[in-house]
Order: C-alpha cells, then structure tokens, then sequence
C-alpha cells in the first residue's frame, strides 16, 4: 500500500484537520496535503486547515462550523453565535445578518475559512451555550454594531429584563457582562425583582 493510500486510511469524512495532525501519519505531509486536494479528497480552508467532506446527493456538505473553529483555535472553548440570536428575545431587532461571531480566548479579528467569514472576538468570559439571559446582556454591549435605532432597543431590552428572571439576569450580567451592560442592568434588577415576584 502506498503512504498516501495509508494516510486515507485515516481521514474521515465530515472531519477537519491542521497540517500538524496529519504529520502523524505521512512522511511527506506536504506532497500527499497537494495531492489529496488536488483530487478532490481534501479541500483546503485556510493555511494549514483541511476539510475531507462528506459526499452527498446534493454535493460535498459543507464543514460543520464548531468543528472547523475548533481546529482552526487548536482550543474547545469558544461559543459560536450570531446577530440573528437576538431577533428571538422580541426586543425590536428584526435585522438578519450574515455573520458568525467567535467569542475565544485566543484569537481576535475577521477570518475566512473556506467561504465562510468568522469574526473573532476575544472575550474573557463566555457560557459554554446560549442562553436569554446571555443574549440580552450580549445585545446591550454590542448596540453599535447593530444596525437598529439604539433608543427602540434599550427600551425592548428594559421591558423584556423586567420580564425575566432577575437572578439568573444578574448572574448574567454579573459573569458576563461589560461596562454598558452593567450601567444599564444595575438599577432595573431591583425593580426587576419586584416585578418577577408579583
């Protein structure tokens, strides 16, 4: 069996790969990398970052999104999310956006892997998964980056704060929030609390 054909051994479909994984297994890592893309088994993402895509009736599917951040940070921790989230709090933001937010540990700036654009945000402290609570914290620290009048939102945002549960919001606030959030959180939880309770 020739190295190549060894090293398509281990590849499986739907998986993303860096360079450094695939050294284990090849003796001429770069040779077989250009020969596997060249014919179509890989696809390349970005420098380093391979795709072996499973076949469908429809094409090759795309790279599963928290697969391809994860080889491309080298790191688990991250939470994939988008503008789009926050149209579901029912705070006045109907906009769609066709963009994915990183929040990390490691890297900051806008990414293309593959055809798809990433935009890297270090943040320090972030939920393992998406919650409301995060979402409308998350929503009032990136108010300029949205395109909605700003006013309309924080009013959407007070009423539906008041409407939740106010300590799992000050524990969202508290863990995640940063200094617009907490400017703005900080004298409704009071008043958040009595509403919640009658």
């Amino acid at each position: 069996m020739s190295a190549l054909n060894e090293l398509k051994k281990h590849l499986r479909p739907g998986q993303v790969y860096r360079r450094a994984h695939l050294r284990v297994w090849s003796n001429a890592v770069d040779r077989h990398l250009k020969q596997l893309v060249e014919e179509g088994t890989l696809t390349k993402l970005a420098g380093g970052l391979y795709h072996y895509p499973k076949r469908t009736s429809f094409g090759d599917a795309p790279a599963d999104e928290a697969k391809l951040v994860k080889a491309f940070l080298k790191d688990h921790r991250f939470l994939l999310t988008t503008p789009n989230a926050y149209n579901a709090l029912g705070v006045g933001s109907t906009q769609l956006y066709n963009k994915t937010i990183v929040y990390n540990h490691k890297r900051h700036g806008r990414f293309k892997l593959g055809r798809r654009e990433f935009d890297f945000l270090v943040k320090p402290h972030f939920p393992s998964k998406l919650s409301e609570e995060f979402l409308l914290v998350d929503l009032v620290d990136n108010l300029e980056r949205l395109a909605e009048h700003n006013p309309t939102m924080l009013e959407g945002a007070r009423k539906r704060a008041l409407r939740m549960n106010p300590k799992a919001l000050k524990r969202a606030v508290k863990e995640f929030g940063g200094s617009k959030a907490r400017k703005f959180f900080v004298p409704l939880l009071a008043e958040g609390t009595q509403t919640y309770a009658s």
